[in-house]
């Protein structure tokens, strides 16, 4: 039998249907003062965008905290280098964008160069 995921207690229809004041009631204090602030204007066309359901989002607002109107949605964020897709679910709900989109990969080495190590003394350079 698979659990059905909730957020705070309440399923996800209950949770789009929130106004943004039951919302911040259900967030931690930081993101319910980053909210009571208000959007930046690139916020705002974000929003606007999501609501007119465009497809395609691309966006650098890594610092927009996940509202319950982007449940559902698929957005590109900016990485640094390129835009990747962030699918977002109930569980994202009061956290950042850029959380979910990593700006640095794990580095990962090849084999040892020319007199890196002792052996490599015997193989010729020319």
């Amino acid at each position: 039998m698979a659990r059905e995921i909730t957020w705070m207690g309440k399923s996800e229809e209950e949770v789009k249907k929130l106004d943004m004041k039951e919302f911040l009631k259900l967030v931690p204090s930081r993101t319910r003062r980053t909210l009571k602030r208000g959007f930046t204007d690139q916020q705002k066309l974000l929003i606007k965008r999501i609501d007119a359901n465009a497809p395609n989002i691309k966006t650098h607002c890594r610092d927009m905290i996940i509202i319950p109107s982007m449940i559902g949605k698929t957005l590109k964020v900016y990485s640094g280098k390129e835009f990747l897709p962030v699918m977002v679910t109930n569980e994202m709900l009061g956290h950042y964008l850029g959380e979910f989109v990593m700006t640095r990969k794990s580095v990962t080495h090849s084999a040892a160069g020319i007199g890196a190590t002792r052996s490599s003394k015997a193989i010729s350079a020319r």
